[in-house]
């Protein structure tokens, strides 16, 4: 164990809680105060990956079906806040209030077949020490009773931090980045893709047609495959 994981355990055993947003009280599992998740702004509605368009859920964008995405929140720096702390600051637990809120920006009676998370490389993965997308996967499957597959998307080369990139770079950056595990899984079925942000759509878009691409012939498909994430970055 880390020393500096140590030592940050330490220091929230021993002092109080206090959310980084306005300094009261909050529980530890959950970072923020109610009144500074409240103001987290609400998004309700779906979006194409590839394109952005917004449109009526579950198809955004009559030019690129099936690249659907959906999320509770828009983000700001509240929701940046939980983002960051769940991905750099060694918070995995804040995924298990977070897939909650997650599950409930699916649509009525929605349940899919399987749950996958987006994938780290091996390598990111062993600097991190976890997955955060997984986690929000794991907590979503539990919450809405539906199993989650998760190396069923691999990244098969490391890439770029997608932060500092353009639209077009992000999307060279995932150019064949992803393979699909596990081929005869899919057939006929409901797929949701979970990752944390949504910015330009980079990611997703790749994951989501990677799983189209990679189970062939056609009728291994999965009957529908869509996205779902925390926070949309506008």
């Amino acid at each position: 164990m880390r020393m500096a994981g140590v030592f940050s355990d330490l220091l929230e055993f021993a002092l109080p809680q206090r959310c980084p947003g306005c300094g009261a009280a909050a529980e530890s599992e959950r970072l923020l105060c109610d009144a500074c998740r409240d103001r987290i702004p609400p998004f309700a509605g779906a979006l194409c990956a590839r394109c952005l368009a917004l449109g009526r859920d579950p198809t955004p964008c009559v030019r690129h079906a099936g690249f659907a995405v959906r999320a509770p929140w828009l983000y700001d720096e509240r929701a940046a806040l939980l983002v960051h702390a769940l991905k750099y600051a060694e918070r995995p637990g804040l995924a298990a209030a977070l897939g909650e809120v997650m599950a409930r920006a699916l649509p009525p009676g929605y349940r899919p077949d399987l749950v996958i998370p987006v994938p780290l490389h091996r390598v990111r993965r062993r600097e991190r020490g976890y997955n955060q997308a997984a986690l929000l996967a794991a907590s979503l499957a539990a919450a809405i009773g539906a199993p989650m597959i998760e190396d069923a998307l691999t990244r098969v080369r490391p890439t770029a931090a997608q932060a500092r990139l353009g639209p077009a770079a992000r999307r060279a950056n995932m150019a064949g980045a992803f393979r699909l595990a596990h081929p005869d899984a899919w057939a006929g079925r409901t797929v949701l893709v979970i990752d944390d942000v949504l910015t330009t759509g980079a990611t997703l878009e790749a994951c989501l047609a990677t799983l189209r691409a990679g189970a062939t012939p056609p009728q291994r498909r999965p009957a529908d495959a869509s996205a779902l994430v925390l926070a949309w970055a506008q």
